[in-house]
């Protein structure tokens, strides 16, 4: 069964692009983007598999 580590990242809408490939380049899935606290801000969710290591 595969197990999975999950984080919470903000993203600045000036940035979006640059922050979702960054996390990507580290084998992170995006699961949901949402609104943050202000206009300015959105939280990304996401997911990978955990290291069984």
């Amino acid at each position: 069964m595969t197990k999975w580590e999950y984080a919470t990242v903000p993203l600045l809408v000036h940035a979006t692009k640059q922050i979702l490939d960054n996390w990507g380049q580290d084998g992170w899935e995006l699961v949901q983007v949402i609104p943050g606290p202000n206009p300015e801000q959105l939280v990304a969710y996401f997911k990978r598999p955990k290291d069984e290591a």
